[in-house]
């Protein structure tokens, strides 16, 4: 008899991060010495008849949020016909982002790694089993960390001398007074002389300029510097196909798009009308495992690449089972500050800087399903009250 969901439970939990803060408007983590920051996370376990489970932290309020509406169809159902699930969910969210697909989804793909007892990237198909990393940086502060651009070029010289093959720049941003043109500009050109001829360099503005003047100015920049890509320059929040296909006609650097846009769909649109040159995809984002693997194979349709946003078990597994695949990000780093990694794993899995080879490579975890194990006793023990259980 095939396996049948028993509950679904969703759990809230917090933990701190040290020395670390928000910019003037909230928005951004920045490097903030003295300061404590709490993030909120889910733990999402799925219960089955084979009492094996399924589970998977990460998640966002308003992905959560979007489990009452799924998770009482999955109940009964079986969790092997992921297939089904993801297309039955998607309808029922198709007036929401559908970002609560993705820790469901995943959960799914790790109870089937443990039922079949082989790790994720088995069951996709393996194409590799280790990863090129690249240092992705907290934003830009005036605290005394990454507070300038000979500050940015000092840290990619040491993500380099770590073993990092590329290193991602997030400016400054958070109020009209810490945001200057010019100190961004000086930033790429300082990294870019430090470290070009020996790393493969990115910048992320994260849709912090102004207009596509500003966006065109910096892209000149990166050009000059042999940039590897360019991402989410300006204001549009990075969903405008006419005006990133614009600024790529003006540019050498590649353009990286579709972090901010829900969908296979919408992403085969903007691969295909030439309004980005590599895909984003991510596995929490994107309608899951399932969602952002069919993200891939459309990319490797269109002869482009596919970027994993941000780390995790899930990213890593993703990732080794691409060909057309360049790097993991290894988010968010700093020379003074922890890693935004959540203190939830057991056995040896990790997202700190050291988890990088003198190799510039991080493992894919090998174990049944994601490969990890979770700390339930911490999450439980701080878990904010919010808990939902469906059965």
């Amino acid at each position: 008899m095939s396996p049948t969901i028993t509950k679904i439970e969703s759990r809230e939990f917090e933990y701190p991060l040290e020395d670390v803060g928000t910019d003037k408007h909230g928005f951004n983590l920045v490097y903030a010495p003295g300061e404590t920051t709490t993030r909120k996370l889910f733990g999402v376990q799925i219960h089955t008849d084979e009492g094996i489970t399924g589970e998977y932290v990460g998640g966002n309020s308003p992905a959560a949020a979007q489990y009452n509406i799924v998770s009482q169809y999955l109940i009964g159902k079986d969790p092997l016909k992921r297939e089904k699930h993801w297309s039955e969910c998607k309808r029922a969210l198709r007036k929401y982002d559908r970002m609560g697909i993705g820790p469901i989804d995943i959960a799914l793909w790790d109870f089937a790694g443990k039922y079949y007892d082989a790790p994720i990237h088995e069951l996709l198909g393996t194409y590799r089993e280790r990863i090129p990393a690249y240092a992705s940086t907290y934003h830009g502060d005036d605290a005394g960390g990454l507070d300038s651009p000979e500050a940015f070029a000092d840290f990619a010289e040491e993500c380099r001398d770590e073993g990092f093959g590329g290193f991602k720049i997030h400016g400054w941003g958070g109020g009209d007074d810490s945001r200057s043109l010019d100190r961004e500009v000086e930033a790429v050109h300082a990294v870019g002389e430090a470290v070009g001829d020996e790393m493969d360099l990115m910048h992320d503005p994260a849709c912090e300029l102004e207009t596509f003047a500003d966006a065109l100015e910096l892209g000149r920049a990166l050009d000059e510097q042999d940039f590897f890509w360019y991402e989410d320059p300006f204001r549009d929040g990075g969903i405008s196909q006419h005006a990133h296909k614009k600024l790529a006609q003006k540019l050498d650097t590649p353009i990286l798009q579709t972090e901010h846009i829900r969908g296979l769909e919408i992403k085969s649109d903007f691969a295909a009308s030439e309004a980005t040159d590599f895909l984003r995809a991510d596995p929490e984002y994107d309608a899951g495992i399932t969602g952002a693997i069919k993200v891939a194979r459309m990319a490797e349709a269109f002869g482009l690449d596919v970027e994993f946003h941000a780390p995790g078990p899930a990213q890593r597994h993703c990732i080794a089972a691409c060909r057309n695949s360049n790097y993991y990000e290894m988010a968010l780093v700093h020379p003074d500050c922890q890693n935004t990694q959540p203190p939830v794993y057991d056995g040896g899995y990790s997202d700190l800087m050291d988890a990088v080879d003198d190799d510039g490579t991080v493992s894919v975890p090998d174990g049944p399903g994601l490969g990890v194990e979770y700390d339930w006793d911490y999450i439980e023990d701080n878990t904010t009250g919010s808990v939902h259980v469906y059965e």
